[in-house]
């Protein structure tokens, strides 16, 4: 894949990271990678970063050690200038309930910890070559 995104991983899990990472190298996506352990060290950095360098996608875990994923998202998709930024759930939850609401609080996708190579990628180009 020949795409260059500026992507932020919101991911408390070194080892769920790691692997996400190793996803995105193998499809060389890791250039402009950002990874953020908690939520409201994303949150801060998300409200505190110039237009131009705001990720193009954003990789949410919903179970986070301070705030919750779901918070978060509901906090991006209410600020003007976050809102538009597509946001992927990466998560150990199949809960229908969690599913749900994540979607009805505009997530764009919504993918099942541990994630394929193939389901991530199928998400990305999905969302950059509609």
């Amino acid at each position: 894949m020949d795409l260059e995104i500026k992507i932020l991983l919101v991911e408390d899990n070194l080892e769920d990271a790691a692997v996400t990472k190793r996803v995105l190298s193998h499809n060389k996506l890791n250039k402009d990678l950002v990874i953020a352990a908690r939520g409201k060290e994303a949150l801060a950095a998300l409200q505190n970063i110039t237009k131009a360098d705001l990720p193009q996608l954003i990789l949410l875990d919903i179970n986070l050690p301070d705030i919750s994923g779901i918070d978060l998202l509901t906090s991006i998709k209410k600020d003007n200038n976050l809102r538009s930024i597509p946001v992927v759930i990466l998560t150990g939850s199949n809960v229908d309930q969690d599913i749900q609401k994540s979607y009805d609080l505009g997530a764009d996708s919504y993918l099942v910890k541990p994630i394929s190579n193939d389901a991530l990628m199928l998400v990305i180009k999905k969302l950059f070559y509609p």
